[in-house]
């Protein structure tokens, strides 16, 4: 695994879109992913988008981020982990307030 204070840029499975939205979540990272792991992050994304007045990521950033996290390919993380990455956002949702 990469140290923690390597560049998004540099993960696997997060390009520059992902780490524009990142950044826009301040996700400058790997450390930064490691400490809230990926359902905070695609959550702050999604909040940062939010507030940008930007689209929503799809879900692709979520399997993404699991992914640069995880060492895995993010159409692995899609199939293998899919449930419980959503059953955790929807927990995380239900329990913060909306920006």
């Amino acid at each position: 695994m990469p140290p923690p204070q390597t560049p998004i840029a540099r993960l696997r499975n997060l390009g520059a879109a992902s780490q524009r939205m990142l950044s826009a979540a301040a996700l400058h990272t790997l450390g930064d992913l490691e400490a809230v792991g990926s359902v905070e992050a695609y959550w702050r994304v999604l909040q940062a988008q939010q507030q940008l007045a930007r689209p929503a990521p799809s879900l692709n950033l979520l399997w993404a981020i699991e992914g640069a996290l995880t060492d895995l390919p993010w159409q692995t993380v899609a199939r293998e982990h899919r449930t419980s990455l959503l059953l955790a956002l929807d927990s995380l949702q239900h329990n913060r307030p909306h920006a």
